[in-house]
Parts: structure tokens; sequence; C-alpha cells
């Protein structure tokens, strides 16, 4: 009798059926989310190193060109957290599938756009339909990939986006140094479509997803609830100032590199996102700066070194530029992922939403930067657009030393 009561309940014992290191599952989902994120961060970016073409095609100044990457990241940060909650209800890989392929189909009509509006309306639109990836990718991963294993498969998710990041930007741009910006555009939707293709052929069925109703009323408290809570406030803030620099320097980036003194031709200027990959040594390191600084001395540290990068880049020197940049962008993703995962400790409720805020914050800054740092850089040149990055960088170091104080005064509410 004992035997028989204890084999049935192991047989009553539900399997973990998540996907375990080594396991083929694993390495379909690493390769498909990887794939995906590849997919966004190429559609996201596709018009950024394109915008001196845009504005000597169209006759644009850098402000109005700057709106066909403002439009994308403000859609993605408006539609985050209701698609977020969307996936609750349908499944995150239905809509990661919806997603991808919604806006890969608009990414293949924006070659043929011959006007600012029409563009920044589709752009706009493409950033809503990415908007579902980010919104539930995480979620898709910490629902079927074991926790043994789950640090790797963020890890290379994360490795996609930045990969997919650089890779927009070079290829749109080296494609439309030789045959122009809807050549470009055209090369990107056709590499995102090759991505998604990938995604869908190889992402496994999911085997965890329990679907749930979605509850506006308790949404809107769970996201009002985290918008109120002054540490969470502070990281959200810090997400929007670091990206608002990233923005102003990398939209304006180009047309400095094409302007006198510099004067490089549009492919070369484009081969300058190769820094980007900074982002993914720095990301890496953040975990390490962390341990040893603490989180809010690893933010003062990357407060620091955009600092100094974007003062270097002030003289007319295209190697203390690169150097700045190689800064700008090391600081950037630094205080990203401190900021960010922090985010995730902090919230005891609701971390989905509490990211999904932290990411529409994260886009709003990027679309602040990179309207204003054009506007900056049209009226006066690339000190106004350093100027704008700045004053982004003083205001995080001022939200930082603020987290310092509430925290003496409050060590239970730390941020690290």
């Amino acid at each position: 009798m004992p035997a028989v009561a204890f084999t049935a309940a192991r047989a009553s014992t539900p399997a973990d059926v998540r996907h375990l290191p080594g396991s083929p599952g694993l390495r379909r989902t690493q390769l498909a989310l990887f794939g995906a994120g590849l997919a966004t961060f190429l559609l996201l970016y596709s018009t950024q190193a394109l915008l001196p073409s845009l504005s000597s095609s169209l006759h644009l100044t850098p402000s109005q060109a700057s709106w066909t990457v403002s439009a994308a990241s403000i859609g993605l940060a408006v539609a985050v957290i209701p698609i977020s909650a969307m996936s609750e209800r349908f499944g995150r890989t239905r809509i990661m599938t919806i997603s991808v392929f919604a806006a890969v189909a608009i990414a293949l009509v924006l070659p043929f756009t011959g006007d600012l509006a029409t563009l920044t309306a589709l752009r706009a639109l493409q950033g809503v339909a990415l908007a579902g990836l980010p919104a539930t990718a995480m979620a898709y991963l910490a629902e079927e990939v074991h926790p043994s294993a789950l640090a790797s498969a963020m890890g290379l998710y994360v490795a996609g986006n930045s990969i997919g990041g650089m890779s927009g930007r070079l290829l749109s741009g080296v494609v439309a140094g030789s045959y122009g910006w809807r050549a470009g555009l055209a090369s990107v939707a056709v590499a995102a479509l090759i991505c998604a293709v990938a995604f869908r052929l190889l992402i496994p069925r999911a085997r965890c997803f329990r679907p749930g109703p979605v509850n506006p009323r308790a949404l809107w408290r769970t996201v009002t609830g985290h918008v109120a809570n002054p540490l969470l406030a502070r990281l959200f803030a810090l997400g929007l100032l670091f990206m608002t620099v990233f923005g102003a320097v990398y939209t304006v980036l180009g047309y400095r590199l094409v302007a006198a003194p510099f004067g490089l031709p549009q492919g070369v200027a484009s081969s300058i996102f190769v820094v980007y990959l900074v982002g993914t040594v720095a990301s890496a390191a953040s975990a390490r700066v962390g341990a040893r600084l603490g989180r809010r001395g690893a933010l003062y540290a990357a407060v620091a070194t955009t600092t100094v990068g974007l003062l270097l880049t002030l003289p007319e020197s295209l190697p203390l530029t690169l150097i700045g940049l190689v800064l700008i962008t090391a600081g950037f993703f630094t205080g990203h992922c401190v900021a960010s995962a922090a985010v995730g400790r902090t919230a005891t409720h609701g971390r989905a939403q509490a990211s999904a805020l932290y990411l529409a914050a994260y886009y709003v800054g990027n679309s602040l930067g990179g309207a204003a740092g054009a506007d900056a850089y049209h009226s006066v040149g690339w000190g106004g657009t350093v100027a704008v990055a700045l004053a982004a960088m003083a205001l995080a170091g001022c939200v930082t030393a603020y987290g310092t104080v509430s925290a003496r005064r409050h060590p239970q509410a730390a941020l690290g």
C-alpha cells in the first residue's frame, strides 16, 4: 500500500515542462528570440542613419527628419503597456508573431513613401506594432525557460537587441550611401522579414502560458501605484534621461560627420554605428560595476563617463569624437542596465507593468532626445546638441543624488 500511494502521488505531481539547459527546445527558443530582437531593433532605428539623406532628398531640416525616428519611439512607448496586458489574455507567442509581421509589412511600404507626413505616420504605426515584442518577450522567456537556463536565454535576446540596433543603422546607411535612402529602407525591411520568418519557424509552442482576463481597473491601479512609488519613479526618470542623451547624440551624429570639417561620405559616416557594440560589452560589465560600486555608485560612474564623452566630442577632431562616442555609449548602457535591473528588484508586484513603464519612459526619452538634439543642432550646431545631452546628465546626477539623500534618511527605501 505505501508503495502504491507513493507511485500515485508521484504520478499526480505535474512535470516541469520548461526548457532545460542544453535541450533542443531551449536552443530553438534562444534562436527564435534572438531573431525577434534582431528584427525589432533593425526596424526601430532604420531611419536614424538615413537622416542626412532624407534631409537632402526631401528638403528637410534635421529637426523635421528626426521625427522619422522619434515617431517610432513614441508609438512604442504609448503601446507597450496595453499590449503587455493583451498578451496576458491572447498569449505571448501570438502577440509577438502579429507584432513582428505587422512591423515588417509596414517596413516594406516605407521605401515607396514620398513625403515626411506619410513617412512619419507609418513610422508611428510601426512603433505601435513593434511594442508587442519587448512587451512580451521577457515574459515568454520567464514562463517557458527553466530558471537554470534563464540568464543565458535573456542574454542572447538582449544581444539580438544590441546587434539589431547596430545592424539596422549600419545596413541602411551603407546601402543608402550607394543607392539612396529608399534602397536603405528596403534592405532593412528584407533583413527584418528574414528574421521574422526565422522567429516564427523556430519558436516552440508555449507550454506554460495560462490565459487570464484583462482587468483595466486592476491594470490602472497597478500602473498608478508604480508611478506613485518614489523609488520606481526615480528609476523611470533615469531611464528617460539616459536615453535622452543617446537619442540626441545618435540622431544628430550623422549630420555632423557628413558636414564640414569632417565631410565623410554617407556610407563611411554610417559605419560609426559599429561603436554601438561597446554597449554589448558595457551591458555585460554593468553587473560587475554595480557589485563593486553599488547601484548608486554605478549610476554616478555612468553619468560621469557619459559627461566626459560628451565633452570630448566638442573639438573638431575625429579621433576625439570617436573616443567620446565610445564613452557616451558605455556610460549610457551602464546606466540603462543598472536602472532597468533595479526596477525588477524594486517592484514587489506587477513586475511586468513596472518593466513596461520603464520601457515607456525609456522610449519617450529617445523621442525627446532626438527631437531636442536635432532642433539644437539646426539652431546652433553640435554644441547645442551636446548642451541638451549635458542638461539631461545633470538632471540624472540630481536624481541619483536625491536617491542618496533619501536612502540615508530612509534606509529601508534605499536604491542600492
